[in-house]
């Protein structure tokens, strides 16, 4: 490895992406550098680079969807061999000690490293992350089908896998992006009767293809009423980031249904107690998953053949594939190639 290596560096807030040279660094007790061979381009770095996160501090490198295989190890590292091939998500880290990382509940970890924030993230030629963070990647997956799975993907699989719903149960999956699309798959993939639900007549081919057993057009249909003729879902998983729509599927929840959210949105629900008491219906969220749930994700998608839909560009293009994932061009997931 030479002293420099590429990096994709936003340099202040809501500023453009730029490839720039930072000098090559060593691993310090506890941690791995990897070689990025790819990274996903997901729209919670636009957060990151628009300075919305705490801790974050300019310039930075984002990118938490990290695909590729160790270089090097630092002192005390065990477990983990040069070579092997690993992915890195959001949890990019914990302290150990606080009441959540005692609970074994990392993922809340009130000092939790965010690849991108607490260090340089996988826009780049390689990255530096504690080997706590590190996920295996099997053989089955590429690295750019692996890079994905490692945000979206343990975010859509660990929150199906945590619901009460079991194999036969109807799971609808409430939009078809890049969260939603893994969403119907791995809710096929788990035994679930799985429901789509989109804007459009138009995206009924795509929903069965990705494994839906029922289609509900959000623009055509009450999408409550729809679930309630189905015998009502047992699990609504919310992957939009319209509160309103996610609204519109409570009265569709069958006994003891449950709203799970993933999308991000700032805005209110609607909901009234007697929606909820009606049944003893459940709204709750789920936030990702920590490196052994990232593990599990990309497991079981080498196992059931789920993988996201990509579109693969080189690092050196690192703005147009952002700018694309940004204007909602891209029609699933970004992921950044580094040629490693």
């Amino acid at each position: 490895m030479t002293n420099q290596l590429r990096a994709v560096q936003v340099a202040a807030p809501n500023t453009p992406p730029e490839l720039v040279e930072v000098p090559v660094r060593e691993p310090g007790p506890g941690s791995v550098r990897i070689t990025v061979e790819a990274c996903g381009v997901c729209h919670s770095d636009l957060l990151i680079t628009a300075g919305m996160l705490p801790g974050t501090s300019f310039p930075v490198t984002p990118g938490h969807e990290i695909a590729g295989r160790i270089d090097a190890l630092g002192d005390g590292v065990s477990g983990w061999r040069v070579g092997d091939r690993v992915a890195v998500g959001w949890f990019g880290g914990s302290c150990g000690h606080c009441d959540a990382c005692r609970a074994g509940d990392a993922i809340h970890c009130r000092r939790m490293q965010i690849p991108g924030v607490a260090y340089p993230g996988g826009y780049a030629d390689s990255v530096i992350v504690p080997a706590e963070a590190l996920a295996a990647v099997p053989d089955a997956l590429s690295a750019a089908e692996a890079a994905p799975l490692a945000c979206a993907g343990v975010t859509v699989f660990n929150a199906l896998r945590h619901t009460t719903a079991g194999p036969g149960d109807t799971v609808a999956v409430l939009g078809l992006g890049g969260l939603g699309h893994l969403g119907v798959q791995f809710a096929h993939a788990m035994g679930f009767r799985t429901v789509a639900i989109a804007r459009g007549a138009e995206k009924e081919p795509l929903a069965h293809q990705l494994g839906a057993d029922h289609y509900i057009d959000s623009t055509a249909d009450d999408v409550a009423k729809a679930l309630q003729a189905l015998g009502g879902a047992k699990v609504v998983l919310a992957t939009i980031t319209q509160s309103d729509a996610m609204s519109a599927t409570i009265d569709g929840l069958g006994r003891r249904g449950e709203l799970v959210i993933v999308g991000v949105s700032p805005d209110s629900l609607t909901v009234n107690p007697l929606q909820l008491l009606n049944g003893d219906r459940t709204v709750r969220a789920h936030s990702s998953g920590t490196a052994v749930d990232t593990q599990d994700t990309l497991r079981f998608a080498a196992l059931s053949g789920v993988r996201a839909w990509i579109e693969e560009v080189p690092l050196t293009d690192a703005a147009a594939a952002v700018e694309r994932m940004a204007s909602g061009k891209a029609r699933f997931r970004m992921v950044l190639t580094t040629g490693r």
